[in-house]
């Protein structure tokens, strides 16, 4: 399923969540027939993100829609800013008003946290990367915001690429048997996927290096000076990224480690929303 049928898909569970039998309040007071314009007020400062999903569910409810764009998804907002303006039927408009503002308020303030991790590290060749702690059903526009902020997007679900975690390697017995299953797997299948291995301690470390044959090892929760004999170790054999209870205050320290990818669980799981409204013009 591409990006614009999850797109579909979701709008109209969404909708249909929030409308069940009928809009009974728009239904009793609102003319069929009648047509209002509505803008989008930015409450908050940050990066807005969503707009084009907004234009998505306005058109689904109201194909006639007509949804003009002041400022676009991936930009800086501030208070006081007006992002859209949609003119449509107005019993759609008010179908659609909250799913708009639940979606972008979310959108934007994971854009908005992806932007600011982003600025710490501006100047360092490291890559911030998202992770799989996502909101079930709604990943994909989570991550899509993780974009908009300036991060990257890694994988997408357990598909796409091998992860040996410690679950894998405790409950396979060790981590040079995981490796050795995982390639075997791979062979068998004839996949082109990469492989991850998280390594908790140096120990591990130099076990996975006598295996070899991955692509990358993940660094779990290394203290800053395990970290940089971690890197040094590993050369450029591997790539390298670190995981980890990483926050705003910590991933610059971490990336001057010299690590090539830090993954950020905080990025989707601690994004608080950005304020926003939609307002019926008078």
């Amino acid at each position: 399923m591409d990006l614009n049928e999850k797109l579909d898909a979701f709008i109209i569970e969404a909708l249909n969540e929030d409308i069940g039998n009928g809009d009974h309040t728009s239904l009793a007071c609102i003319p069929e027939d009648k047509r209002d314009t509505a803008r989008l007020l930015i409450k908050d400062p940050g990066v807005i993100a969503g707009v084009e999903v907004a234009r998505r569910i306005f058109e689904k409810v109201d194909p006639a829609a007509r949804f003009e764009v002041f400022i676009e998804d991936g930009n800086d907002v501030h208070i006081g800013d007006v992002v859209f303006e949609v003119e449509c039927n107005t019993q759609a408009l008010l179908k659609a008003e909250r799913l708009a503002l639940n979606i972008m308020q979310r959108m934007s303030g994971i854009a908005t946290l992806s932007n600011r991790f982003k600025f710490e590290v501006e100047d360092l060749p490291v890559e911030l990367l998202d992770t799989r702690k996502t909101t079930p059903l709604i990943r994909f526009l989570e991550k899509w915001a993780v974009k908009l902020g300036g991060c990257t997007n890694y994988r997408d679900g357990l598909y796409d690429r091998f992860m040996i975690k410690d679950n894998h390697v405790d409950a396979c017995g060790s981590m040079g048997k995981a490796i050795e299953k995982i390639l075997q797997y791979k062979k068998d299948n004839n996949l082109d996927l990469a492989i991850t291995v998280e390594v908790r301690n140096l120990v591990e470390l130099h076990e996975v290096l006598q295996v070899g044959n991955i692509d990358r090892i993940m660094l779990d929760n290394f203290e800053l000076p395990l970290m940089v004999e971690a890197v040094e170790t590993i050369g450029k054999k591997y790539e390298v990224e670190a995981s980890g209870g990483m926050n705003i205050h910590t991933v610059r320290e971490v990336a001057k480690t010299g690590v090539d990818f830090i993954s950020i669980g905080a990025l989707t799981h601690s994004a608080t929303s950005l304020d926003m409204s939609l307002k019926v013009a008078k």
